[in-house]
């Protein structure tokens, strides 16, 4: 219901490769540490935004996705679902054109906000799982 294979398609394709991973940081053993090294061998650029601001996979990080100071295409958002939908929120304000929740991320209200503001989304699933799908 909150990822048709046709929106996910279109993020991954076509909406631009430039994605702000939200919850990065340099704990290998975080999920989106793998997921952003996914992302890079697929052509994407990361950008990491934590709240340290590390530098991971070679990108600088920032603290916050206003603090970018270039365009955003896709949003990927690894905070809790509680948190998440003020990132949502802040992607829409940075001109973002898509939102991306990540396995166990739900928040409908943050949903139903991002679609009315005009940009696509995906909730509860993992760009590292469906990319390769796209064969």
């Amino acid at each position: 219901m909150y990822a048709d294979a046709e929106t996910i398609r279109r993020i991954l394709t076509a909406t631009g490769d430039t994605w702000a991973v939200v919850g990065l940081s340099n704990n290998e053993e975080r999920a989106a540490y793998g997921v952003a090294d996914v992302l890079l061998r697929y052509g994407k650029r990361i950008v990491p935004v934590h709240p340290k601001a590390e530098t991971v996979h070679g990108e600088k990080g920032y603290a916050s996705l206003s603090d970018i100071p270039f365009p955003v295409d896709v949003v990927d958002v690894f905070v809790n679902s509680g948190l998440a939908g003020a990132v949502a929120d802040e992607a829409v304000g940075i001109g973002a054109k898509a939102v991306w929740f990540q396995l166990g991320v739900i928040d409908e209200e943050a949903y139903a906000r991002t679609r009315a503001a005009g940009l696509d989304m995906v909730m509860d699933r993992c760009p590292a799982i469906e990319i390769p799908r796209l064969g």
